[in-house]
């Protein structure tokens, strides 16, 4: 039970972390609020983003290997494949921002995109943000035994 408990407290900090650091990108994509300082915080919050999404399967992975109910009853679960489409959804979502960085980081002698592109990457963001509540629920539904075969 402990190591069940362990896996269980990893995928949630996992879950936890990607809300902050999409927040964290949310927030910072402003167009009044934005500056070169700004960029380079994208930068490095995308990557930490990045890194979230991989903990996520990492530790879900390993819940489904090493947890209690194990890799056969989770693998036959639709709710399961469900959570796995919206996880890449999510990663799909992060290459348009991810992108956006690096172009607006390599502008000539410290220019900015206008506006009208950081809103189009922050409603990226956010749809991405929104869609991510879904998977959630579908957690919820599996540990509770709905839908479940």
């Amino acid at each position: 039970m402990a190591l069940e408990a362990l896996l269980a407290g990893l995928h949630l900090a996992a879950v936890l972390a990607l809300v902050v650091f999409s927040t964290s990108q949310a927030a910072l994509l402003r167009p009044a609020w934005f500056n070169a300082a700004v960029i380079a915080r994208l930068l490095v919050v995308n990557r930490i983003h990045a890194a979230c999404l991989l903990a996520l399967l990492l530790t879900g992975a390993a819940r489904m290997a090493w947890g209690v109910k194990g890799w056969d009853w989770y693998a036959g679960q639709p709710l399961l494949w469900a959570k796995g489409l919206l996880w890449l959804a999510l990663v799909w979502a992060a290459v348009p921002p991810s992108r956006a960085y690096a172009r607006w980081a390599a502008l000539p002698g410290g220019s900015l995109p206008d506006a009208g592109e950081i809103g189009r990457v922050r409603r990226v963001v956010m749809r991405a943000a929104h869609a991510m509540l879904l998977i959630p629920l579908l957690a919820v539904a599996l540990a509770r035994g709905l839908f479940t075969v």
